[in-house]
């Protein structure tokens, strides 16, 4: 299981390295690939976003990523 530092330090990590204007879709993605994780951890959005040290408007996103796991898997060249 991954620990709160861990989730926070990747999500920033595809945070800081998303394309020019696709920062909110790397945030989905993220949340999307580690919405297990998350919730194994017993973490809302608003505690991974806050462990990247982003805006916590943030949470918003990582909330909605973690709604479409549900749904949807990345695509096999963002799963790893």
């Amino acid at each position: 299981m991954k620990t709160r530092e861990q989730l926070g330090g990747t999500l920033r990590r595809m945070y800081d390295s998303a394309p020019t204007g696709e920062k909110v879709a790397n945030i989905h993605l993220f949340a999307i690939k580690y919405a297990a994780d998350i919730r194994d951890a017993g973490l809302t959005a608003g505690d991974v976003v806050k462990a990247a040290g982003i805006q916590a408007s943030y949470g918003a996103e990582v909330s909605k990523g973690i709604n479409l796991a549900k749904y949807v898997v990345p695509k096999p060249q963002y799963a790893e």
